[in-house]
């Protein structure tokens, strides 16, 4: 894309994947109706604080074995939309393997700058590390998100008590979005352009899965594929995954399911 080229509309579509992907809606109200059930079939470890915000909270979901793998679900939603009770599902794909999950909540912008997001992330695995075994959970943490969580999951991964991460469908250049209207409540800095740009951080030498549908906008496509040859060019480990067909809303289901793509790669990474 010649971004300089492009106008405010074309840039805006280029990150509208609600626009991209016409059935959306239904797609989203499927996944939080079913998140809805896996919350009150699994009541015990619910909204859990980790902070002093409205959205510091934790759902945790342990497993039988409280030494299991724990995946670290972080929500979407451009980080400026949705809660982590609307994603409690998608986790069903490792829950049903064996492991354990938990999904932080965070505050919203504008209500938080980009910065005070990110450091919410890593307050609420501080306290996963300290209280997570009060609840059930000991075992190795795989962090992962999709979209703005997939963004988290890479600004995050060098957290100590973060052993790999899977980043799904998510931003990793922060540049081009202050050219869209994303940055109407992000508000992003030069400073928080350069310093929470995955692109632009220190690589981290942790396995880092990166998965994209290939039905996806372009954009976003292009992020993952940065992100992966970055950090290829480092010989880190983490391997990249396009999944066949799958558009941005559809990805997901590769984790929800047992026999997912993401659920299978998710079983490689400890």
């Amino acid at each position: 894309m010649d971004w300089a080229a492009m106008s405010r509309a074309e840039r805006d579509a280029a990150y509208n994947n609600t626009m991209a992907v016409k059935n959306s809606a239904d797609l989203n109200a499927a996944r939080e109706a079913a998140s809805v059930a896996f919350r009150r079939a699994h009541p015990e470890h619910l909204d859990l604080r980790y902070g002093p915000r409205e959205r510091n909270t934790w759902d945790l979901f342990p497993a039988a074995d409280p030494d299991a793998p724990c995946i670290v679900f972080i929500h979407g939603g451009y980080w400026q939309r949705n809660a982590k009770d609307q994603f409690a599902n998608l986790i069903g794909g490792p829950y049903a393997r064996g492991w354990a999950a938990a999904l932080p909540g965070y505050t919203l912008a504008p209500d938080a700058s980009l910065t005070e997001i990110v450091a919410e992330i890593d307050a609420a695995l501080d306290w996963l590390a300290a209280h997570g075994p009060e609840h059930g959970i000991k075992g190795k943490v795989v962090l992962s998100g999709w979209s703005a969580g997939g963004h988290l999951t890479a600004a995050c991964l060098d957290h100590p008590c973060v052993s790999a991460g899977l980043a799904i469908s998510g931003i990793f250049e922060l540049g081009p979005i202050r050219d869209t209207y994303l940055n109407e409540r992000l508000q992003l800095t030069d400073l928080e352009v350069v310093r929470l740009s995955p692109m632009r951080l220190p690589m981290v030498n942790k396995p880092l899965a990166i998965a994209y549908g290939t039905a996806e906008l372009a954009a976003l496509v292009d992020h993952s594929g940065q992100l992966h040859a970055r950090r290829a060019a480092a010989h880190l480990p983490g391997a990249l995954i396009p999944v066949a067909g799958a558009d941005h809303f559809t990805i997901v289901h590769e984790l929800r399911d047992a026999d997912g793509i993401l659920t299978r790669q998710l079983m490689t990474l400890v």
